[in-house]
């Protein structure tokens, strides 16, 4: 470096029945807070506050060092109910946004075909998502669709401060800034959540912090919450320990094990971004250069193929005997890390998992080592084990660091071990209209669906719902579907509107 159980719900779900169709990163770990602010909570949850995730935003060149929380700021229309960097960026953020909205064809199809009736009316949805301009189309929908917003960062650094002062300008209570403390961090979701007058009816979370907070803080609130719509692999999963501990209070909708999620933002995404992030960090040429991806799910397949496409060797590590298979059919050798630790240029992790790369993995690695994550928490690498006396942490540029130890080598860390793409880069918008029109579909079916339908489970997406989402976006491509006749329908077994796959089946 020359710089320095499950459920799969049968049958439709009622979303045509809704929608009304009209027509169709100084010093490391620098992070100023205001002294004698009270915390809100470092105990809560250890693995709360391993999860964030982070971002690079373009227009941020402010250097104020006050903190948006010390701020007395108000919008055009006189309102203070928000908390971001600076209001009055919210001018390119609008821009940034109005880009957004013509690489998601199916959010601004919802809001054109929802023209009648609002299937979110009467809807308090209080979010907690990467706040950048996809997202921000994505809840200018839902508001679009009668439902009221509240909005947090489900990190600390992903965020475009911009995007947050337009989302602001236009109404939205949102509490989200690029670098925020971990004291911001829980701050924000409780102005979120902790509101006179107000209360949430549904929760859109990124990772579960918003969940654990109301489940910790705020118990009660579930008395009137309809559904939990969760997207990330980590909250998932934590919806799943609740479910299986009995103490799940409401219904949730599994976002992430969806096929438009995890075909698309798992693997069409991280096959872009993965180079995305790492040119823009590192500069680097990868053609040659030694690559070790840590997991074979989607983004491990999606981060191997486009290193593989640019002429890197690339190894694999993998605990699924499956996924093991999968990768070696596709042409990668299956090691243990520590069979290529000390060769390899470049690490990445994309388990979901915690402790995958170790302190005595990072002290084998060989000089100019890059290490980064592609998962959603920061869990993957044991950073911590890297703040010592012994080793020198030297700021390169934004969200990158060499780690110094004590015979000159070092290693280039990454965003601190936090999410790569959304650190560093940018994501496509594209994959993301996919993933924000099945979240905003689940909310109107968790909405709208009669009582009993779900029970305080966590439930998959309706195949018919997938095939939905997939079809808003086929026009974008000129692409023409083939229409089953009659017979070829009764041969099958199948309606001819779809859904076209048993739940079983493995895209």
């Amino acid at each position: 470096m020359p710089n320095k159980k499950k459920y799969n719900v049968n049958g439709d779900s009622g979303i045509k029945a809704q929608i009304q169709f009209a027509d169709q990163k100084q010093e490391f770990n620098k992070r100023p807070t205001k002294i004698g602010r009270r915390s809100l909570s470092r105990s809560i949850s250890q693995s709360s506050t391993d999860s964030y995730s982070s971002a690079a935003s373009y227009t941020d060149s402010s250097d104020d060092e006050t903190s948006p929380r010390d701020k007395q700021q108000k919008n055009s229309k006189g309102s203070s109910d928000f908390c971001v960097k600076n209001i009055k960026q919210a001018e390119f953020g609008r821009r940034e946004i109005e880009i957004a909205e013509q690489e998601m064809p199916a959010l601004m199809a919802l809001r054109k075909r929802a023209q009648g009736e609002k299937p979110l009316a009467g809807a308090k949805i209080v979010g907690c998502t990467h706040i950048t301009a996809q997202t921000a189309v994505l809840m200018e929908t839902l508001g679009a669709l009668g439902a009221q917003c509240r909005w947090a960062a489900c990190n600390i650094y992903s965020t475009l401060n911009e995007v947050a002062a337009a989302l602001a300008e236009s109404g939205f209570p949102v509490f989200a800034w690029k670098g925020e403390s971990e004291d911001d961090f829980w701050w924000c979701i409780d102005r979120c959540v902790n509101v006179e007058g107000w209360q949430p009816n549904m929760i859109l979370d990124d990772g579960g912090d918003l969940t654990h907070w109301i489940y910790k803080k705020y118990p009660n609130m579930f008395k009137k919450i309809k559904g939990i719509v969760e997207e990330s692999v980590t909250g998932v999963h934590r919806l799943y320990q609740l479910s299986k501990a009995g103490k799940l209070c409401v219904p949730a909708m599994n976002v992430n094990d969806s096929v438009t999620k995890q075909k698309f933002d798992n693997l069409y995404c991280c096959r872009e971004s993965i180079l995305d992030g790492l040119k823009r960090t590192t500069d680097m040429m990868f053609g040659g250069k030694q690559v070790v991806v840590c997991g074979y799910g989607e983004v491990g397949k999606g981060c191997c193929a486009a290193l593989k496409a640019m002429g890197s060797i690339v190894y694999v590590t993998e605990i699924d005997p499956i996924c093991a298979l999968q990768a070696c059919m596709d042409g990668f050798r299956l090691v243990k890390l520590n069979e290529v630790i000390r060769q390899v240029d470049i690490v990445i992790t994309c388990t979901g998992n915690k402790n995958v790369v170790t302190r005595e993995h990072l002290d084998r690695m060989k000089n100019s080592c890059i290490v980064c994550n592609m998962g959603h928490s920061n869990t993957e690498i044991d950073v911590a084990s890297l703040r010592t006396p012994e080793l020198t942490w030297e700021r390169v540029r934004s969200q990158v660091d060499h780690v110094i130890w004590p015979d000159g080598k070092r290693i280039v860390l990454l965003a601190e071990g936090r999410l790569l793409n959304l650190s560093c880069s940018t994501v496509p918008t594209f994959v993301l209209s996919i993933t924000a029109t099945t979240q905003a579909l689940a909310l109107i079916e968790l909405y709208n669906a009669p009582e009993g339908r779900y029970k305080q489970d966590v439930y998959l997406l309706p195949k018919k719902m997938d095939e939905y989402v997939a079809s808003l976006h086929l026009p974008t491509f000129d692409a023409h579907l083939t229409e089953l006749t009659d017979e070829q329908a009764k041969y099958l077994g199948l309606n001819k509107n779809g859904p076209f796959k048993p739940n079983y089946y493995r895209y």
